[in-house]
């Protein structure tokens, strides 16, 4: 008999394919990612989180945000990724923002969740 890992929380299996690239701890890594892939993987990854955002922080509303359960904190950093792509889904349709040349800032502080 084998066990597995529950990944996500009840009801969000779908997402699972993502978490390898997308439930990364910090939010340069997250850029980083997304400066990785192209608008097809960052559209993909977008269009199959957007539709379940709501639905993900009402679940996540009902937690305390600072003792979250793992499952839960990979859908929460999944969320924050959902946002990083977000802008180049529908703001830049770039992975990087354009006209900004070699500009990056470095975050020095992670939110506390």
């Amino acid at each position: 008999m084998t066990t597995t890992t529950q990944q996500l929380p009840e009801g969000f299996a779908e997402l699972e394919p993502y978490l390898a690239d997308w439930a990364r701890p910090t939010r340069q890594e997250r850029y980083a990612m997304r400066l990785s892939k192209t608008m097809e993987e960052l559209g993909a990854f977008y269009y199959a989180i957007a539709p379940r955002a709501e639905e993900a922080i009402t679940h996540l509303d009902a937690m305390d945000l600072n003792a979250l359960p793992e499952p839960e904190l990979r859908l929460l950093r999944l969320l924050y990724s959902m946002i990083i792509v977000s802008y180049a889904v529908n703001v830049f349709e770039q992975p990087r923002i354009p006209d900004a040349g070699a500009a990056f800032f470095d975050t020095l502080v992670e939110p506390a969740v």
